[in-house]
This record gives C-alpha cells, sequence and structure tokens, in this order.
C-alpha cells in the first residue's frame, strides 16, 4: 500500500472507528495489507471471494455487478447479485469484530468506479468471457494487479491486448486456472514430461455435455429483472432482445459471450494438456472438426452441442477434444502407457512406474507447504499464489500469456468446428494461414463506445 494511501485509511480509521478494527486484520498489519475489489458477483464469485476473504492479509473492500440482486443464476432457484455479496463481505467482517458490526465494503455497477479507487490494489474479475478483455486491460492501465477467471479472453486478438496490457504495465495476473494449483494435475504433468509414459504419442481432452437446456428456435423475449442493467451487461456485445437465458450461468451457451463447454470445462482440460506437453507458451500448428454438432438456426444457443476437434503440434503429437459426458479429463498417452487427471484425481494405466526419480525435473508448486490432493483446496491454493506474487512482483502460476495460450487452443478450436474445415497456425506470428474467413474470426467487433 502507498504510503498517502495508508495515511488516508488510517485517517479514516480514527474518523469513523467502526469501518476498521485491528480483529478484522488478524495479525497482518495493515501495511501489508493487499485491498481486493471484486468485479462480477454471479455463480463463480460464490467460489472466488470466499477464498480471498479466507486470507488475513486481504482486505476485500468492494463489489460491482450490474444487477443489484436476482434469480437464476446457476438455477432458477440461485439469488445473487452485488446486493448479496456486499452483505456478505460485511458479515464476514462483522463476524471476526468483537462489536459485531461491519458497513466497509462499498458497492458499484459500474466496474470504472471500482477502478478509479487508489485504495484498491488488486481486482478479481469474474463476469462473462465478453467483459475479459475490456476490464483486465483497464485494470491494467489503472495499476491493479489482477485475478481474471478462465478463459481469459471472448477471442484470439483480445487475449493479445490484454497480454499486451499486463506486460505494458508491469501487472501481476493469475489466470482462474486453478487445477495448476493441485498436486494431482502437476503429478500427471510432472510424469509426462520426465518420460514415464515412453514417446509421447497424443493427449485426449474430454468435455462435458451442455448443461443447459437450450430455449431453441422460436424463443421470445422475456422480461428484464429490476435492477438489472442489462443494456451494460451486453457492453460491447450487440445489441439483443432479452432473455432469461441469455444471461447469468448460461451466458457460456452463446458465441457472442463465450465458447461453449469448449471455454468452459475444456479451458480447464486444454490447460494441462499444454502443461503437460510443456507448451505453455505456444500451441498446435494445425486444427480440424472431427464431426462435431450445433444447435438448429435459429436457436438462442449457438455452441456446439457435441464437441469434436482435433488439433497437431508441430512435434508431431495430437490433441482432440471431445464431449464425453459427465467428464472433464485430460489422458496422456505415450508408448509405455497412459497418465489421466479429472477433477483433481490421478489415474494411470497398469504396471506405469509413476515414482518420481531424484534428476526429474519438477514443475511449479502454488503452496509449497500443501502434502494432501484434495479438489477443495486447489482455488484457495490458487489465489494463496496470486497473493504471494503480488508481494514478490514475480509471475504466478498461470500468468497473462500462459491463459493467453490456453484459451487460444480453445477459440482455434471453436473455429475449426464452426467453419467444418481444417485451418493452419502459426503459433509464432499467432496468424491463421491462407485462410480469410477463419481469420476474421480471431477478433469480435465491439458495439461502441466500447473499444480496446
Amino acid at each position: 500500500m502507498r504510503r498517502r494511501t495508508f495515511l488516508k485509511t488510517t485517517a479514516a480509521a480514527i474518523a469513523v472507528p467502526n469501518f476498521v478494527s485491528r480483529s478484522v486484520f488478524g495479525a497482518s498489519a495493515p501495511s501489508n495489507r493487499i485491498n481486493i475489489g471484486l468485479i462480477g458477483c454471479g455463480n463463480q464469485s460464490t467460489l472466488d471471494l470466499p477464498a480471498f476473504l479466507a486470507n488475513d492479509d486481504v482486505q476485500v473492500l468492494a463489489v460491482c455487478d450490474v444487477n443489484t440482486a436476482s434469480h437464476g443464476y446457476r438455477d432458477e432457484k440461485q439469488f445473487l447479485g452485488r446486493k448479496l455479496q456486499q452483505d456478505f463481505v460485511n458479515a464476514h467482517y462483522a463476524a471476526r469484530r468483537t462489536r459485531g458490526e461491519y458497513r466497509g465494503c462499498d458497492a458499484y455497477s459500474d466496474f470504472r468506479e471500482l477502478l478509479a479507487r487508489g485504495d484498491i490494489d488488486a481486482v478479481a474479475i469474474v463476469v462473462p468471457d465478453h467483459w475479459h478483455a475490456l476490464i483486465t486491460v483497464a485494470a491494467a492501465r489503472a495499476g491493479k494487479d489482477i485475478y481474471c477467471e478462465k478463459p481469459l479472453s471472448l477471442c484470439v486478438r483480445e487475449g493479445q491486448a490484454m497480454v499486451k496490457a499486463v506486460r505494458e504495465n508491469n501487472r501481476i495476473l493469475q489466470t482462474g486456472s486453478q487445477h495448476r494449483s493441485g498436486p494431482a494435475a502437476r503429478l500427471c504433468c510432472e510424469l509426462v514430461r520426465n518420460g514415464h509414459v515412453g514417446k509421447f504419442v497424443r493427449i485426449e481432452t474430454f468435455v462435458p455435455e451442455n448443461n443447459a437446456v437450450d430455449p431453441g428456435p422460436g424463443w421470445q423475449p422475456t422480461p428484464v429483472p429490476k435492477g438489472f442493467d442489462y443494456d451494460f451487461w451486453l457492453g460491447p456485445a450487440p445489441q439483443v432482445p432479452y432473455h432469461k437465458d441469455r444471461c447469468f450461468y448460461r451466458f457460456r451457451f452463446n458465441l457472442d459471450y463465450s465458447g461453449g463447454q469448449v471455454t468452459n470445462f475444456g479451458a480447464h482440460a486444454l490447460d494441462v494438456a499444454q502443461w503437460g506437453h510443456g507448451t505453455d507458451v505456444t500451441g498446435p500448428v494445425e486444427y480440424e472438426d472431427l464431426g462435431s454438432e450445433f444447435p438448429p438456426q435459429g436457436s438462442l444457443f449457438n455452441t456446439a452441442t457435441k464437441v469434436a476437434f482435433r488439433a497437431r503440434y508441430a512435434d508431431g503429437v495430437e490433441l482432440s477434444c471431445l464431449t464425453k459426458p459427465k467428464s472433464s479429463a485430460t489422458r496422456f498417452i505415450g508408448t509405455e502407457g497412459w497418465v489421466q487427471y479429472e477433477s483433481g484425481k490421478f489415474t494411470h494405466s497398469d504396471g506405469l512406474d509413476i515414482a518420481l526419480g531424484p534428476n526429474d525435473k519438477h514443475l511449479p508448486v502454488s503452496n509449497e507447504s500443501r502434502v494432501e490432493n484434495s479438489y477443495s483446496l486447489y482455488l484457495p491454493d490458487h489465489v494463496r499464489n496470486f497473493l504471494d506474487c503480488i508481494k514478490s512482483r514475480r509471475d504466478p502460476i498461470g500468468p497473462v500469456e500462459v491463459g493467453h495460450r490456453t484459451a487460444s487452443v480453445c477459440h482455434l478450436g471453436n473455429i475449426a468446428m464452426q467453419l467444418k474445415r481444417k485451418i493452419t497456425w502459426n503459433p509464432e506470428t499467432e496468424e491463421i494461414v491462407g485462410d480469410t474467413e477463419a481469420t476474421a474470426l480471431l477478433t469480435k467487433p465491439m458495439r461502441g463506445p466500447w473499444r480496446l
């Protein structure tokens, strides 16, 4: 925290002692505290926000969302919005005080107001994908460090802009690919990279079927919930009639806002694939459709209902991504056997040597003290790694370039499925070779006044 910010905060504490108490911060001194702003109060925030609040050296000062509060997020019963998360933060800090009262968390509907605050050091961006680039670039320019949920970007060009903004402004960015912070995924990738599966042949990744029901062709607009700024939610996306299944959790099944299960669960499975293959800052050179299927014309949803594409790396290793019911997994196959990672679980073929030797190379670890493999701890450790890197100014385990390259694999796979043909990709120049129509899909037009 800057000295001027610290003095300003201290003065406020003296003037209004109800807002700040030593008991709120535990053993962490205010000068070492990281002030966080949460941008996006939907379904994923119910996981990310507690992960930040669990740290004594963190103070959540503000939350932001275009929705005051409404039902209809993950399901019709889930009730969320900025008011709910503001109350959640205040209740959390109140419970840690002797007086049991706290009102220090502010709420905003416009992320730009939150970013303008000089006392906020970092932001957690937990909004639909079509907002990731705009908010990340603005946050980097405002001098904030950034935790951005996966997939990092909506399209390849936006990812490139995010990398540029983060590096030009010397910011720390952690991509929300928390499986990298788990021992099971790390062991799986270490075995592959140290040759335990023999000669590396191919990678199979799987994503589950769509977990939402498409209203289908002939859908009709529905009323906008009270307190929900729908036009602001659309932001850079095309202006279209509201439907309850367009927003909240189900935004991910429309290409204007996301990339379906490829950028949802696939962002994790393909991230582990990139990590295990050692191609974090590059990617495959070729993509092709394998018989994907899409909703009928006129449906509200337009992402693949059956994901099926194949990619090939320059070294000949093949990567496939397929729909498999109730599965999100990455399997590495070699001449000596296979290893697989799936949602916190590590499995392998019979007879495979899975004991890492003294000369085997190891991958980065988010939490050096973590010995148990508990899936519920992956996200807290991932957040902790981000906080530690804010202090050390070292790259976290999922830095901006890595998040961008994983998202690019997702986007290019989607492009190949949409066009139903093979595309050639140059990972050095980040350009599609010899295909104007495919190249046009590397970007998304933005509705004014929004622009990067």
